[in-house]
C-alpha cells in the first residue's frame, strides 16, 4: 500500500509542493485524495532533498492543505495497449471516450518510450500514397519519414489531415496499415469533425484516435502525443503494422509546454518557450521510423499552425531542423479558392528521391517532378512580371509559362478534399499539363521518355 502524506505545503495554479517525502522519483504518478473522498491525479515534476513538486492533471480548486492526502504510485504514466484499440476514441490520458467497453490490455507501456537506436534504424524507401497530388507527385511521403505540414490559423489543415488519414495506403501489398491520430487543444467541433469524417468513410476501423480538447488541462496536452506514439510503437513493432501517425496541432502542444514551464518559474528561452523545447520535440519526433528486422514502421505527419504565419517562429523553426522536410500551406492559394492550398515551391520532402521511380511509383516520376517544379517556378515569375510590366511586355514563351502556372494550380494542386488520386492519375495530370509547353522546353526529361509519354495523346 503506497505511503500517504499529509504534508502539502502550498498550491500555486497547477503546481503543488509536498514536503518530507521518501523514495519518490521524477515523473512518478501520484493521487491526491480530498477530504470529501474525491481523487485527483498528479505527476512529479521535480525532487529537491525531501520535497516533491507535483503537477495536477485536474484543477487545484477545493484542495485543503491540512485535510488532503497524497499517495505516490511508484510508476510513471502508462498506456494499456492492445490490437482492440483500432476503431476506438481515447482522451489525452488514454481513457476511452466513445461509450464503448474498456480495453483489456495485452501489456502496459511507459508513454515516454525509449529512443530508437540509430544503428537499428532502416533507411526509409517505400512510397506511401496519400491520394493528394501535390504530396504524392512533388513532395513524396516515404514509409518511416517525418514530414510535417506547416499551416497557419484559418487555413484548412484539419481537412487535409483528415483526408490523408482516410486515404493513405501502402500500394501493392496486403500489409496491415493503421492510422494513429492525435489531436491536441482542439475545439469540440473540430473533434466531432475528425470522428465523423472517419466514421462516414469506414476509415475509423483502422484508426486509433486520441482527442485532447482545448478546455482540458495543459499537462494532459503534453501527454497526448506520447500516448499516441506508444500505441503506434506497439502496433508497428509488436504487431507488424505500417502506422501513419498524425499529430495536430503541435503549436498547442508547445504552448502547453510553455505554460507548465512558466508555472515552474523556469528561465524562458525564445519567445517565452522553454530552452529544452528542441530536445522535447526531438524525443517525440524521433520515435518515428523503421527498425531493422521488424516488419512494421511508423511514419509521422506533425501538423503545426505557424503563429502570425511566421516560418521563423521557434516551433516551425525547430521542427524543420528535426524532420525530413515540410509541406507548406499558403494563404494566397487559399484566397484563390485552391483546395488543399499546398504551396509546392517552398515545400520539400528530403526523402522523396528514395521512394519514387521504377518498381516504386513509375519510371517517369523523378523527371516529370523536376520539370513541373521548374515550369511552375518560371510561370510564377512570368505572372509577377505581367503584374508589373503588363502582358504586352512578355515574350510568347513567357505567356505560355504563365498559362501553365494557372492550369497547374487549378488541375494539379486543387483537387478538393474528397478526391483520392492514384499515383498514375497524378502522373498523367502532370503530363497533360506539360503538353501545354513546347517539347523543346522540356529540358529535364530525356527523349525516350518524351517519346513514350509526351507524344501520347
Amino acid at each position: 500500500m503506497p505511503k500517504e502524506y499529509r504534508t502539502i505545503q502550498e498550491v500555486a495554479g497547477p503546481l503543488m509542493m509536498v514536503k518530507s517525502v521518501e523514495n519518490v522519483k521524477y515523473d512518478e504518478l501520484g493521487e491526491i485524495e480530498l477530504s470529501n473522498g474525491e481523487v485527483r491525479r498528479c505527476k512529479v515534476l521535480e525532487i529537491e532533498d525531501d520535497n516533491a513538486l507535483v503537477q495536477l492533471f485536474e484543477s487545484s480548486t477545493g484542495i485543503n492543505l491540512s485535510n488532503s492526502k497524497v499517495r505516490f504510485l511508484g510508476r510513471s504514466m502508462e498506456l494499456g495497449v492492445s490490437e482492440d484499440m483500432l476503431g476506438r476514441v481515447f482522451d489525452g490520458l488514454g481513457r476511452t471516450i466513445d461509450n464503448g467497453p474498456e480495453i483489456l490490455p495485452d501489456e502496459r507501456r511507459d508513454i515516454n518510450g525509449l529512443p530508437m537506436n540509430p544503428a537499428a534504424r532502416a533507411y526509409p524507401s517505400e512510397f506511401i500514397q496519400t491520394g493528394v497530388s501535390a504530396i504524392d507527385g512533388l513532395n513524396t511521403l516515404v514509409r518511416g519519414q517525418k514530414l510535417p505540414i506547416f499551416s497557419a490559423s484559418g487555413l484548412p489543415h484539419a481537412q487535409l489531415a483528415a483526408q490523408i488519414a482516410r486515404q493513405a495506403k501502402v500500394r501493392g501489398t496486403d500489409e496491415q496499415f493503421a492510422v494513429v491520430f492525435a489531436a491536441m487543444g482542439i475545439t469540440f467541433e473540430e473533434a466531432n469533425f475528425f470522428i465523423e469524417s472517419f466514421r462516414e468513410t469506414g476509415a475509423i476501423d483502422r484508426t486509433v484516435l486520441f482527442i485532447n480538447l482545448a478546455n482540458d488541462p495543459a499537462v494532459e496536452r503534453i501527454s497526448t502525443p506520447k500516448m499516441a506514439l506508444t500505441a503506434a510503437e506497439y502496433l508497428a513493432f509488436e504487431k507488424g503494422m505500417h502506422v501513419l501517425v498524425i499529430l495536430t496541432d503541435i503549436t498547442n502542444y508547445a504552448d502547453a509546454l510553455r505554460e507548465v514551464s512558466a508555472a515552474r518559474k523556469e528561465v524562458p528561452g525564445r519567445r517565452g518557450y522553454p530552452g529544452y523545447m528542441y530536445t522535447d520535440l526531438a524525443t517525440m519526433y524521433e520515435r518515428a521510423g523503421r527498425q531493422r528486422g521488424k516488419d512494421g514502421s511508423i511514419t509521422m505527419i506533425p501538423i503545426l499552425s505557424m503563429p502570425e504565419d511566421d516560418i521563423t517562429h521557434p516551433i516551425p523553426d525547430l521542427t524543420g531542423y528535426i524532420t525530413e522536410g515540410q509541406i507548406i500551406l499558403s494563404r494566397e492559394l487559399y484566397r484563390k479558392g485552391l483546395t488543399p492550398p499546398i504551396n509546392v515551391l517552398p515545400s520539400l520532402s528530403r526523402l522523396k528521391d528514395k521512394g519514387i521511380g521504377k518498381g516504386k511509383t513509375r519510371e517517369d516520376h523523378a523527371a516529370t517532378m523536376n520539370q513541373l517544379f521548374a515550369a511552375y517556378a518560371r510561370g510564377k515569375d512570368a505572372k509577377e512580371l505581367m503584374v508589373i510590366l503588363g502582358e504586352a511586355a512578355l515574350s510568347e514563351t513567357d505567356l505560355i509559362y504563365a498559362k501553365f502556372a494557372d492550369a497547374f494550380e487549378e488541375k494539379y494542386i486543387s483537387q478538393g478534399y474528397e478526391a483520392d488520386r492514384s499515383i498514375e492519375e497524378t502522373l498523367e495530370i502532370g503530363w497533360d499539363l506539360l503538353r501545354i509547353l513546347p517539347r523543346s522546353e522540356l529540358k529535364r526529361i530525356n527523349d525516350a521518355m518524351l517519346d513514350k509519354y509526351y507524344e501520347k495523346k
